[in-house]
């Protein structure tokens, strides 16, 4: 998982701070020397993570921080901020032609799963109302075409391929989207296995011949430094306009995606979570902090989640939630449709507190998430509906019916308790800016 190391060793400085009533100093200087190792061992960038820890110490010892209630806490904060900062601060949202049709290009080197995001970006952008076309200009790699049209048949896009040079391609694409109504068109490029003259002359070639809306680097986050270093390359040699991380759910560094905004300068729109057509999600700065700080990532789960549900048993589970009615029997149903929406790793950690209790023996998390249900089945329909009845004796029936111990038992309790305090915080929908919303998952 992405930050899992990361999320590990700032999870273990943030401890050291919490243990002490008061805080030096001195406490936060040896604070921040860890979350610099910790930083630098994740694969971020050398220039970005000195700044990082120079800001963050002068505002916790410079600010005022270390003389109020909480300094630990305070201190924490600093470090949340200035991480949201150093990604970006705000979502940085696809920009639309004022004239049909908008026109991206995806560019990148081989093997940074271009073609494969093309798919899943068209895929994203067909589920906002548009009609999107896939443009096959990468005509140097073999079955890249049939690559493309393999995938978008996923998602119902249409693929425009024809005969001659990639510019001349993707100009007859655009003519081709205008008389069939396609008002997207998400170009494919050619990539290379490096920065090369004649890569970026045919891209600055398509660039002029096309015009398009945004320019958009496709980068594997797998490569950390290497990653960064590319994305600057682009930038400077053809201009590009955002990036798209992929394969960050098989990093367990992240560095990337810290770096890639502060040395580049271009935001993250988006980031790849896993293999499956689905598994690409918009880059929130404020959300990708919080799965980093273990925090989890409360909205973009209900994102994933409002997908995968039906909207009469959303609005039926948000009544329950209301009239704090969520039992346990709602929660193995909702685990149960946990896996509709996405990989199981990936959900779990962004379920706050949830992924620091799945941590346990270095099992997988589907083995830990049949644990939880194994426990739940254990448990009488009366104990499911009101766990508060679950005594010393019953605990000792159901964790002895599934063959676990009662110290997983109550951590699973204590977990669920809280997560459901939490979603029955958030269904007021006082947390959207949007309006009301829903929780349809556990």
């Amino acid at each position: 998982m992405a930050f899992e190391n990361l999320t590990n060793k700032l999870r273990a400085a943030f401890k050291n701070l919490r243990g002490k009533g008061k805080l030096s100093e001195a406490d936060v200087k040896e604070a921040m020397r860890e979350v610099k190792l910790a930083l630098l061992e994740a694969d971020v960038n050398f220039k970005v993570v000195k700044s990082f820890v120079a800001a963050v110490t002068e505002k916790a010892v410079g600010g005022g921080a270390l003389d109020g209630l909480n300094p630990a806490q305070q201190v924490i904060k600093i470090v949340r901020d200035q991480l949201v900062d150093m990604m970006g601060s705000e979502h940085s949202e696809l920009t639309f032609a004022s004239r049909s049709p908008t026109v991206y290009m995806l560019v990148g080197l081989q093997g940074s799963g271009k073609t494969t995001t093309c798919s899943k970006l068209a895929g994203h952008i067909k589920k906002q109302g548009k009609n999107p076309l896939l443009a096959a200009c990468d005509v140097y790699r073999p079955a890249a075409v049939k690559q493309l049209e393999v995938m978008a048949k996923r998602f119902n896009v249409p693929v425009f391929k024809a005969e001659g040079d990639p510019v001349s391609i993707a100009e007859k694409s655009i003519e081709y989207a205008k008389d069939n109504g396609s008002d997207v068109v998400i170009i494919d490029t050619a990539g290379r296995l490096h920065v090369d003259e004649r890569l970026m002359s045919e891209l600055a070639d398509m660039k002029k011949a096309v015009n398009p809306q945004e320019i958009l680097l496709v980068v594997d986050a797998m490569t950390g430094q290497d990653a960064v270093n590319v994305a600057q390359s682009f930038n400077e040699q053809l201009g590009v306009d955002g990036l798209i991380l992929t394969k960050l759910d098989g990093d367990a560094r992240g560095g990337a995606a810290l770096s890639a905004r502060a040395v580049t300068g271009k935001p993250v729109k988006f980031i790849g979570t896993g293999e499956k057509p689905e598994d690409i999600e918009p880059f929130y700065p404020d959300r990708m902090t919080s799965r980093i700080l273990g925090m989890g990532d409360v909205l973009s789960l209900i994102e994933k989640a409002q997908t995968a549900i039906d909207e009469k048993e959303a609005a039926e589970l948000e009544k329950r939630l209301r009239e704090n009615r969520f039992t346990l029997e709602d929660f193995l149903a909702q685990l149960k449709r946990i896996r509709k929406i996405g990989s199981v790793k990936n959900i779990i950690g962004l379920m706050p507190g949830l992924s620091q209790a799945m941590q346990g023996g270095g099992e997988n998390e589907e083995k830990e998430l049949s644990r939880i249900e194994a426990l739940i089945l254990s448990m009488t329909p009366k104990e499911r509906e009101n766990p508060d009845i679950i005594n010393g004796s019953r605990k000792r029936r159901i964790a002895k019916g599934c063959g676990q111990t009662i110290q997983s038992l109550n951590r699973f309790l204590k977990q669920f308790d809280d997560i459901r305090k939490l979603m029955k915080r958030f269904s007021d929908g006082s947390h959207s800016k949007k309006g009301k919303l829903r929780f349809p998952f556990m």
